[in-house]
C-alpha cells in the first residue's frame, strides 16, 4: 500500500437509506476531491462502476451500501477480478441489511464511519482497523456461475425472505433481518403443524468434506463465513478449521423450543446432536443438491431442477473496519 492510500468509493444509491443519508455521503465526498467514487442506482451498473474505479489503482474500496451491493462488488472483485492487485474491501452500512459490515465492527452512522476511515487513512493508522474474513464461494448452474458473499440459505430461509418482502414495509426489515424473524417463527410452527406449502421441508442432498448427512429432507441448510449474523446471534457451532460455517435442520429436528436459544447463541444444549436433527460443522467444501431456489445475503437465486451448489471459502481480501 502507498504511504498515503489511495481510496475510492462505491456509492448504491438505492441501497435502502434515506436520501439525506445520501446528501449527507455526497457532501463528505466533495470535501475531499482526492477521493474518488461512483454512483450507481442498480446492480446491472455495478460492473462497469467498479471497472472505472479499477482503473484508479485503488489501495482501499468503500463499499456504501448493504448486503445486496457487497455481494455483487464481492463478485466483481473476486470472480471478474478488475483490479491488478486486490484493494482493502471497506464496507459501509449503507443498506437494508448490513450484516458483513456488521460483523466487521462498521460504525452504525456510515458518515461518521467513512470520515474516520478517511482520518485514519490520512495518519497512516488503517492498519488497526484491518479485519480478516473469509469470502464465501458460490458455484452452481454446472459449474459455469460464481457468486461470491457472506451468508447462503436453502430451504425456509430463502422462502421467508419472499414472504418478508410482502408483511414488512421497505426499509431494513426487508432484508436478512425480517427473513430472520420469519424463518425462526416459520420452523417453530413447521414442527408443531402439518408440513405443507411454505412450512414443507426441502428435499436437499448435503455433502460436508465428502461426508453425507445422512437426513435427505431439510427445513434449511445455512452457510457464512462471518462470526456472528443479525442480533449478534451465532447459530453455528461445529468443530472444524474450515472456512464455511455451515448449519442444518432436518425435518425430522427435535426438541426446537428446549434447544433454541442454544443453537441461536451457538452454544447447543446436549440435545442438539446429529441424531436429532441438527448438523453443524466448519467445513473446507459443502456441496448441495436441490431443486429449489437459493439465497446468498438476501439475493434470491431461482429454482432450477437438480441444482447443484458448491460451497467454498476464499480468503484473499481483507476488509477494513469503517
Amino acid at each position: 500500500m502507498s504511504e498515503t492510500p489511495r481510496i475510492g468509493v462505491l456509492n448504491n444509491l438505492r441501497a435502502g437509506r434515506s436520501g439525506k443519508r445520501v446528501s449527507e455521503i455526497r457532501a463528505l465526498l466533495h470535501e475531499h476531491p482526492e477521493v474518488v467514487h461512483e454512483e450507481t442506482e442498480s446492480a446491472a451498473r455495478l460492473p462497469a462502476a467498479i471497472a472505472r474505479l479499477a482503473r484508479r489503482d485503488l489501495d482501499v474500496l468503500v463499499v456504501n451500501g448493504g448486503d445486496g451491493t457487497l455481494q455483487h462488488a464481492l463478485t466483481e472483485l473476486l470472480v471478474r477480478q478488475p483490479f491488478s492487485r486486490l484493494p482493502l474491501v471497506a464496507p459501509l452500512r449503507g443498506g437494508r441489511t448490513n450484516m458483513g459490515a456488521l460483523d466487521l465492527g462498521a460504525d452504525r452512522d456510515p458518515v461518521r464511519g467513512l470520515a474516520e476511515l478517511l482520518a485514519d487513512a490520512r495518519a497512516g493508522r488503517l492498519g488497526a482497523r484491518l479485519v480478516k474474513r473469509p469470502v464465501l464461494r458460490v458455484a452452481f448452474d454446472r459449474g459455469r456461475r460464481v457468486e461470491c458473499g457472506m451468508f447462503f440459505g436453502v430451504g425456509m430461509i430463502r422462502r421467508a425472505i419472499a414472504l418478508t418482502h410482502d408483511l414488512f414495509p421497505a426499509g431494513r426489515s426487508q432484508g436478512v433481518f425480517g427473513a430472520g424473524l420469519v424463518t425462526l417463527g416459520l420452523v417453530a410452527k413447521a414442527v408443531l403443524r402439518p408440513r405443507e406449502g411454505i412450512l414443507a421441508p426441502d428435499k436437499i442432498q448435503i455433502r460436508l468434506d465428502g461426508e453425507s448427512v445422512p437426513a435427505g429432507e431439510f427445513y434449511l441448510a445455512i452457510a457464512t463465513s462471518l462470526e456472528r449474523l443479525f442480533w449478534r446471534i451465532d447459530p453455528f457451532w461445529g468443530e472444524g478449521s474450515g472456512p464455511v460455517r455451515f448449519t442444518c435442520l432436518s425435518s425430522g429436528v427435535r426438541a426446537i423450543p428446549r434447544a433454541a436459544l442454544g443453537v441461536l447463541r451457538g452454544r447447543p444444549g446436549p440435545v442438539v446432536r446429529p441424531d436429532n436433527g441438527y448438523t453443524s460443522a466448519r467445513v473446507a467444501e459443502a456441496r448441495l443438491l436441490f431443486d429449489s431456489g437459493f439465497t446468498i445475503d438476501g439475493e434470491i437465486f431461482p429454482s432450477r431442477p437438480d441444482e447443484s451448489v458448491t460451497l467454498g471459502g476464499d480468503e484473499r481480501l481483507t476488509f477494513v473496519r469503517a
